[in-house]
């Protein structure tokens, strides 16, 4: 489902020779996705988790996902340290500077 998601979110087949050069989960269309589920979620007072290596590959993806308040973020094993430091880092930020945690619900 989650693949669903993104290729009609960028109209994308990333297994496509033909076009997959053009996708790029940091897309403003697929930000826009991950906010509205995670708000969503929220909103409704459902778990929200992420499956796949978008967060391992690009931190800044993981940092966001962490601004919105998401509840779990799942990586490779080869990846779960360096994505665990900066959601770590970002919760760490969010709460100095807020006196809480990030939550999207606010």
């Amino acid at each position: 489902m989650k693949s669903l998601r993104r290729h009609g979110t960028l109209g994308v087949d990333r297994d496509s020779e033909i076009v997959a050069f053009d996708f790029d989960e940091r897309d403003p269309g697929m930000l826009e996705m991950f906010r509205l589920a995670i708000v969503g979620a929220k909103r409704h007072g459902r778990h929200v988790g992420i499956c796949g290596e978008a967060p391992a590959n690009y931190p800044e993806i993981a940092r966001y996902l962490a601004q919105l308040g998401i509840d779990s973020i799942s990586v490779n094993p080869s990846s779960i340290l360096r994505t665990m430091q900066v959601v770590s880092e970002e919760e760490r930020s969010a709460t100095a500077a807020n006196g809480a945690p990030p939550n999207a619900a606010e």
